[in-house]
């Protein structure tokens, strides 16, 4: 297309190769699509569990529930941060 202008979001990640576990960039991508999911869990069974109490009657313990699994999840997400490969090391044999 002439005069077309770029995508404003970059194309999402993809492995491209075969799956080697002992590549750290590898390693990386594993941990981030395990934390993606994760958050994908949070938010729907959080968000689902917020309107079945706002429909139905309130449960006590909620605000605590989610809090702990908050918690649990940027925990999760730090453990993703620190682990991630240094740019030194190397990707691929």
């Amino acid at each position: 297309m002439i005069g077309a202008e770029p995508a404003p979001f970059p194309m999402p990640i993809r492995w491209y190769g075969p799956a080697d576990p002992t590549d750290p960039t590898y390693r990386h991508f594993d941990r981030i699509v395990n934390l993606t999911l994760h958050a994908a869990l949070f938010s729907a069974i959080n968000s689902g569990l917020w309107v079945i109490q706002g429909i139905r009657h309130p449960w006590p313990h909620l605000e605590r529930l989610t809090l702990a699994w908050a918690v649990v999840l940027l925990i999760h997400g730090s453990v993703v941060v620190l682990l991630r490969p240094r740019p030194d090391s190397p990707t691929s044999p």
